[in-house]
């Protein structure tokens, strides 16, 4: 969904774009060829791009969290970035920049807490997972590239993702909180995730992970009542917590991030505001 959309987004603008792909069937001209779980990349190939930005990653919230599917989790995201990085430091022409995707559950549930930048990361699988994700990602510093790492909370998009998740119980009257509701839910829209990549490519200052969510966090029964409006629905039903690892983390964690590090460096935010952003993606005219 990311990807997909900055690529739109650089080639309108007249940026030659091209993927890492590992079958023939999907590639284009100019793409790299790579399987990194042989560790093999057409290195070659990727002398002298400007950027680099690497977002892939199994999804989380597909399936059980049984121990098979956390090795898969671990090595789409951890094994990928360790062959992409050390690929990158063996370029004679490395790009001026490395970016790569991480996100908010490096916190791990906090309740209300506060949290920057600065924070520590959790101690559940998640919290883990993103911190051996960025360290592998980290590495580039030492070949000399400039990283930014992204911690992105939940992006909101009509094109997929978790929004339309969430919104599909409200078309049949059946949407409502989930567990107590007052589990903090860190946001940011798709449009602003595009100019905070594209930011990130531009800006020579910027080093080390940033939280790409919007200044306004907000618990999830408000999430839900702010929702259920745009829809035109209504939010009657609460449902119970939800037992297992995977529930726990991907609904029912806390985490109240704010954008510390976007604010500090003068980022203007598109979307601040939930229900302006949940009517430009959702309301029909």
């Amino acid at each position: 969904m990311v990807g997909s959309a900055l690529t739109d987004s650089l080639r309108a603008g007249g940026a030659v774009v091209n993927h890492l792909v590992r079958t023939k069937e999907k590639q284009s001209p100019g793409d790299v060829r790579w399987n990194p779980f042989s560790a093999t990349v057409d290195t070659a190939a990727m002398e002298g791009y400007d950027a680099v930005v690497h977002l892939s990653g199994a999804n989380v919230a597909h399936g059980r969290w049984t121990p098979a599917r956390k090795l898969v989790l671990r090595s789409s995201r951890i094994d990928t970035t360790r062959v992409l990085v050390d690929s990158l430091a063996h370029l004679k022409q490395k790009p001026a920049v490395f970016i790569c995707a991480s996100a908010t559950g490096y916190y791990g549930s906090r309740g209300d807490e506060i949290l920057s930048e600065n924070s520590g990361h959790g101690s559940d699988f998640l919290g883990l997972l993103c911190r051996s994700w960025e360290g592998e990602a980290s590495r580039a510093t030492a070949a000399g590239i400039r990283t930014v790492i992204m911690r992105f909370g939940i992006i909101l998009s009509a094109r997929g993702g978790a929004l339309l998740t969430m919104a599909a119980p409200f078309k049949f009257g059946l949407g409502g909180r989930l567990g107590s509701g007052k589990q903090w839910m860190s946001w940011i829209s798709l449009e602003d995730v595009v100019a905070i990549l594209r930011t990130a490519m531009a800006e020579k200052s910027w080093n080390g992970p940033f939280n790409v969510v919007a200044p306004s966090p907000i618990q999830n029964a408000e999430f839900t009542r702010v929702l259920a409006g745009v829809l035109h629905r209504p939010a009657f039903f609460a449902a119970p917590a939800f037992a297992g690892e995977m529930a726990d983390a991907l609904l029912l964690s806390s985490q109240r991030v704010q954008p510390t590090k976007l604010e500090a460096a003068g980022y203007r935010f598109l979307q601040e505001n939930l229900e302006a952003a949940l009517y430009g993606i959702l309301a029909k005219p």
